[in-house]
């Protein structure tokens, strides 16, 4: 059994930037799909949230690219085979190590120089995300790493100021982490050019590879060369995106620490029926109480709500009620998400009201619990949101409030998880009547209907003692 990330096959400037982390030993992610990275195997990999997915990608990523000389040709350069496969060098590995401490060393261009001036940014790895707080979070990772092999990463994503990604982009970049939106910029005006991108990274690939990035990223693919190496990782691979899947990887090897739809069993999960108009009642009560961790009340909470407008209006009232809460979705500036988040990690506030921008791109330790203020109309959100606590072995708890229009997506959850969400109540809070508490025989899975048991199906809806319309369903 693997113990140490050195008999993963990485080398010693990877193995100091891993020492720089702070990571002693890889998770399960880390240990099966680094190896076969280094082997030049294109991988699609599933895990769940807080596994280090990251580091599973980004370590052997910057070790198959290093030394590559400017130009489009790999093979020409002894890393890569024509084939696109990487070649062992043993005996060029101390040249390239002295060539790259020269050129750490060397002074850095004059501010003023500008990639149309020298031509675009060309890569040799490509690391696509959907949202800017991920693409941040991946930036750290990959930077740490890159103060150990003399590489330069660069991070370009919308809100962001053009002139600055102008110029971290003229002072060469070896690793290119990006988002959709702002790269597809940056290549139609010449500032970066994919023609040498050897690795191709789609960080967290089902929502890549869905209807609402898919063009986008289509748009990247046909730009990149042929012969590359291809890395897909998420929490989630659902069956919907398989077509797209073989269609883009050569022979893929699959690394599935998590079966589709199975959430972190670090996360202790509750279902919470409440009407929509107690919810905000209820969270005040959850987060004063301590919830299922009586005691103490809760000191750092992510709120997930559908809508912007649902945040707005939800932290306006936490706020008339005391709470100290922050705000973050797609509408607010990018320096205002980036300092909620800021205040959201060092404690200064005690909860974060988002949408589901925030469901992949936070990495905060230590949060107590995840309150679904709304029921996600994805099952792979729910998924998503769950995971940012209970992070790296920590217990965490997750809250659902369901109201009465909101079963539909809740089942498609349970449907999705193939397993029910348990029923809790806070001790001594009044529900409102008009709740629907769930029936705890209801199943995990589809039923199958003929064109006759529509109405067989209709009568009982609710289990036994429900009447007309059940209070269980």
């Amino acid at each position: 059994m693997t113990t140490s990330f050195a008999e993963l096959g990485l080398n010693e400037q990877i193995l100091a930037g891993v020492e720089a982390l702070g990571f002693t030993q890889p998770t399960p992610v880390q240990a099966q799909a680094i190896p076969l990275v280094l082997e030049g195997r294109d991988i699609v990999a599933s895990a769940q949230t807080g596994t280090g997915k990251t580091a599973a990608f980004a370590l052997p990523a910057l070790q198959l690219i290093m030394g590559l000389a400017e130009g489009p040709s790999a093979a020409a350069d002894g890393i890569l085979t024509a084939e696109g496969e990487p070649q062992a060098a043993e005996a060029d590995a101390p040249k390239r190590r002295r060539r790259r401490r020269r050129r750490k060393g060397t002074a850095s261009p004059s501010p003023d120089a500008t990639t149309m001036a020298s031509g675009p940014a060309r890569p040799r790895a490509l690391v696509v995300t959907p949202t800017r707080e991920l693409a941040q979070q991946i930036e750290r990772v990959v930077t740490a790493v890159c103060e150990h092999t003399g590489q330069r990463s660069v991070i370009v994503m919308g809100g962001a100021r053009f002139d600055r990604q102008l110029k971290a982009l003229s002072q060469g970049c070896d690793l290119l982490v990006a988002t959709p939106g702002r790269l597809i910029d940056l290549m139609e005006r010449r500032h970066v050019g994919l023609d040498a991108v050897r690795v191709l990274v789609l960080d967290e690939a089902d929502r890549m590879l869905d209807m609402g990035f898919w063009p986008s990223v289509r748009r990247i693919v046909q730009a990149l060369p042929a012969q590359r190496q291809n890395l897909l990782f998420s929490a989630t691979i659902p069956a919907s995106i398989k077509g797209t899947i073989d269609a883009m990887l050569t022979d893929p090897a699959t690394v599935e620490i998590a079966r589709t739809g199975e959430t972190a069993d670090t996360v202790e999960e509750h279902l919470c029926p409440v009407t929509q108009g107690q919810k905000t009642q209820l969270l005040r009560a959850i987060v004063k109480s301590g919830g299922a961790e009586t005691g103490s009340s809760l000191e750092r909470v992510l709120v997930f709500c559908r809508t912007k407008h649902r945040v707005d209006d939800v932290s306006k009232t936490l706020k008339s009620a005391g709470l100290k809460v922050e705000v973050t979705h797609a509408d607010r500036p990018q320096k205002a998400r980036d300092k909620a988040l800021e205040r959201f990690r060092e404690g200064s506030v005690q909860l974060l009201v988002a949408t589901d921008v925030m469901s992949r791109g936070i990495d905060v330790s230590g949060i107590d619990a995840v309150i679904n203020f709304d029921v996600p109309m994805d099952p792979e959100d729910y998924v998503h949101r769950i995971g940012r606590t209970g992070r790296a072995g920590a217990t965490g708890h997750a809250y659902t409030f369901v109201a009465p229009d909101e079963i539909t997506p809740l089942r498609e959850i349970e449907y999705f998880t193939k397993k029910l969400v348990p029923v809790w109540d806070l001790e001594g809070f009044s529900y409102d009547s008009g709740r629907i508490v769930p029936n705890p025989a209801r199943a995990t899975t589809r039923t199958t209907r003929t064109m006759f048991s529509g109405s067989k199906s209709r009568r009982g809806f609710g289990g036994p003692g429900s009447g007309r319309f059940g209070r269980h369903y």
